[in-house]
């Protein structure tokens, strides 16, 4: 399938059902697989960190979860290509999983965070099978609980794991597990957060317009404010000068 780069970061031409077909087709077959949502941010930072751009790179799939991407792409030549918005993925995979009873894994959040996300995930699905979560300390693991954690999940039968740490965290843990972990991973960002309901999203009418970054600098401002004051002009930059000189051949 043909593939549009944006900054140096490879994008498939895909929809939610694809992404969510190959998902339940790929831990049907126990296969190790890695998915990630990118949004200006894990642009940005792949631009900047050509290790962690080989490592966005190597995923299976990488989904335009910000409407920027879509844009961009729209624009590069995939006409009707739509946002994969990662918290919307996640549900949609939760359904199917769900639906297959294909047992299922959370990695990553506050513990509060994370009991929240299953008691909330399993009223809205019931015949989900939750088979392993964990909340990582906000520390370095040693070798030693890298190595019991992958056991563990190695024994829950684990076939889909999301994994929300945050990027470039998640995608990096990812990458690091895919000869040690036997499933299909996601990394979805700030989805356990808004699963959880612990964060808002932003209205539906704001996602489509881009906005959701505002949105959510009003929410989180002391966290957030450096990456969007700084990445975003640098993105809009960087992307005119590119199709510029896409099109100057």
């Amino acid at each position: 399938m043909m593939k549009k780069s944006i900054l140096g970061i490879k994008f498939k031409s895909i929809n939610y059902d694809e992404v969510v077909q190959s998902v339940i087709l790929w831990a049907k077959q126990k296969e190790i697989r890695q998915i990630f949502a990118a949004n200006v941010h894990m642009v940005m930072t792949a631009y900047d960190d050509p290790e962690f751009q080989n490592i966005v790179n190597d995923a299976d799939i990488v989904t335009s979860d910000g409407m920027p991407l879509v844009w961009a792409l729209r624009l590069k030549g995939f006409h009707d290509q739509e946002r994969v918005y990662g918290p919307t993925l996640m549900l949609k995979v939760l359904e199917a999983a769900s639906k297959e009873q294909i047992p299922v894994g959370f990695y990553g959040g506050k513990p509060e965070v994370l009991e929240s996300l299953i008691t909330k995930m399993k009223d809205r699905f019931p015949s989900l099978h939750v088979a392993y979560s964990f909340s990582p300390p906000f520390r370095a693991l040693t070798a030693g609980e890298d190595q019991e954690i992958s056991s563990q999940i190695l024994a829950s039968g684990v076939r889909i794991l999301f994994v929300g740490l945050g990027c470039p965290k998640q995608e990096r843990w990812i990458a690091e597990h895919k000869e040690t972990i036997n499933s299909v991973m996601l990394g979805v960002g700030a989805a356990f957060d808004f699963h959880a309901g612990t964060i808002h999203q932003a209205p539906s009418w704001m996602q489509k317009l881009g906005l959701e970054w505002f949105f959510r600098l009003t929410q989180e401002p002391a966290r957030l404010w450096k990456r969007y004051v700084f990445t975003n002009p640098r993105f809009i930059f960087l992307l005119i000068r590119e199709l510029f000189m896409e099109k100057m051949g």
